[in-house]
């Protein structure tokens, strides 16, 4: 093969490259827009009376955008809420944190305390317990991950139902924290947490950050 012919087959695979990219990034911002749409729609009324068309009239999007990627307005409400849950459960570990921490307690809920107007809007719509579902199965696989990386000594299935235990009981301190009018201190909340989440555990090696 000529060196023009490598080098345009070259080029040609860097064209595509970039336009998936440019394609990739007008996606996100189409889903992150009708998203903050439906956010602002749950802000003013009840979750039930919102249609699709409100929703694409405030984010500004075509009926046909909005299908191709999304069944009806709980399967746009689910996506983002996963999105949500991925991000925040898996920050300790993408922003290098201590392995002693096994999850971004703190930061949730300070996070949690700025918002408690949607919250209390969530538990409104019913939508609460599906919220609390997707965010517990994705902590718990965090979790888990941070167990590994930390070196707990503990067979596949047992560090796996650990996790579940742990992300289960981080919800449910969260409920207790949120009916307590949001107190203790959201970092209070984390050391009760890991004090918590660490009795039992087998103490990895204390080389480990």
């Amino acid at each position: 093969m000529s060196g023009n012919a490598t080098e345009g087959k070259a080029g040609l695979a860097r064209s595509v490259a970039e336009a998936r990219a440019k394609t990739d990034r007008r996606v996100l911002r189409t889903r992150d827009t009708l998203g903050d749409a439906l956010v602002a729609l749950m802000h003013e009324k009840p979750f039930e009376e919102i249609t699709v068309q409100e929703v694409l009239d405030r984010a500004g999007v075509g009926r046909s955008t909005f299908y191709t990627h999304y069944r009806d307005k709980d399967d746009l409400f689910l996506s983002d809420v996963e999105e949500f849950f991925e991000l925040f459960s898996t920050s300790l570990t993408r922003n290098g944190a201590s392995l002693k921490r096994l999850a971004p307690v703190a930061e949730f809920f300070a996070h949690l305390s700025d918002v408690r107007e949607f919250y209390a809007a969530l538990v409104a719509s019913g939508k609460v317990n599906d919220v609390q579902a997707l965010g517990r199965g994705l902590f718990a696989r965090a979790i888990e991950e941070r167990l590994r990386l930390a070196g707990v000594a503990m067979d596949a299935a047992q560090l796996a139902a650990h996790a579940h235990a742990l992300a289960g009981s981080l919800f449910a301190l969260m409920d207790w924290w949120i009916d307590r009018g949001m107190k203790p201190d959201p970092k209070e909340m984390d050391a009760l947490f890991h004090r918590m989440a660490w009795s039992g555990i087998p103490v990895p090696d204390s080389s480990q950050s």
